[in-house]
């Protein structure tokens, strides 16, 4: 019996679960109760604040460079049955992706199937599966953009984890990194505003062709070093990929389709902005007047925000 058969299975048979309705001192029967109105009657607020309190205990202990503690904080996190039931809801009910199938051929799931997916994430006895290839047009132009789509189980373990690690990333990132945790779009266009609204500047506005497709696997997972997550990460990276029923090894590059792909495209970026400082900083450029500007200045005379894989970088007129 293959991985997306047993999985089915275990989706499908229902098992003893317990509450988290308002009463979370109650814990019915499996006969007692309407699952549809228990999945809807699940304290959502309670389930959230529980999990944004450990995330930034996580946040706070990568911060101050804590990695003991803060590797305990991620675990816990993986453990806690409210970060498994967001990260169900998530994949099942909030990702815009969620009507399209991975291998397994699972869409959508029944409340009581979504309690049997929370109940599975706490064993992680399955391991990654192969991605299933997906063609979609890109806007504007002629070519289409290939998305990996995990299965069901293994993007509501994506979210789990990535629920853990971005509190990690985020006190780590450099300043002008957005498109994580508590970062929005608008975030990044109030950073482009505030770099040229005094002075006139150049605007580059740029994309880094094939950022999720050519990812080195080692260097990424040097990055990220000892976590409590490394094993099912490179379990994710190196799970295949399935294209018009052919499997493909995965030799480089993270799943687009992924849900926790956009935070590790994220990470092998990390060091970007230092890295373009260092440069400018050599750099002979010079003062209206004619005299040599000092480093600071140079460093500042340039911005780079960046967005997932979007780049704006921003350059003093001289």
């Amino acid at each position: 019996m293959n991985k997306a058969q047993t999985l089915k299975i275990r989706l499908g048979n229902p098992k003893p679960f317990l509450s988290v309705a308002r009463d979370t001192d109650d814990i019915p029967s499996q006969i007692s109760i309407n699952p549809n109105l228990k999945w809807k009657d699940i304290n959502w607020k309670k389930v959230e604040k529980s999990v944004f309190k450990l995330q930034k205990l996580i946040y706070r202990a990568s911060g101050r460079g804590e990695l003991r503690k803060m590797h305990r904080y991620q675990k816990l996190l993986l453990k806690s049955y409210y970060a498994r039931l967001l990260a169900v809801r998530r994949v099942t009910q909030d990702n815009q992706g969620k009507k399209t199938a991975g291998v397994d051929g699972i869409k959508n799931l029944t409340p009581i199937q979504r309690f049997n997916l929370v109940n599975l994430l706490s064993s992680h006895y399955l391991k990654a599966s192969p991605t299933r290839r997906v063609y979609i047009p890109k806007p504007g132009k002629d070519e289409k953009r290939p998305l990996g789509i995990p299965t069901m189980y293994d993007r509501a373990l994506q979210a789990l984890v990535k629920l853990g690690m971005e509190p990690e990333w985020e006190a780590r990132f450099e300043p002008n990194s957005y498109g994580l945790f508590r970062w929005s779009t608008q975030d990044a266009i109030g950073a482009i505003y505030a770099s040229i609204h005094l002075k006139p500047k150049y605007v580059l506005d740029a994309d880094i062709s094939k950022c999720f497709d050519q990812i080195n696997h080692d260097k990424l997972l040097g990055k990220i070093g000892e976590s409590p997550y490394r094993r099912l990460i490179k379990q994710w990276l190196k799970s295949g990929v399935f294209d018009n029923n052919q499997f493909l090894k995965s030799v480089e590059g993270t799943p687009q389709g992924g849900v926790i792909s956009p935070l590790l495209a994220n990470i092998a970026l990390h060091g970007m902005e230092e890295r373009l400082m260092e440069f400018v900083e050599k750099l002979p450029f010079r003062y209206p007047s004619g005299k040599i500007m000092g480093k600071r200045d140079r460093r500042n005379s340039l911005n780079l925000i960046r967005y997932e894989s979007r780049l704006c970088h921003t350059t003093r007129r001289h």
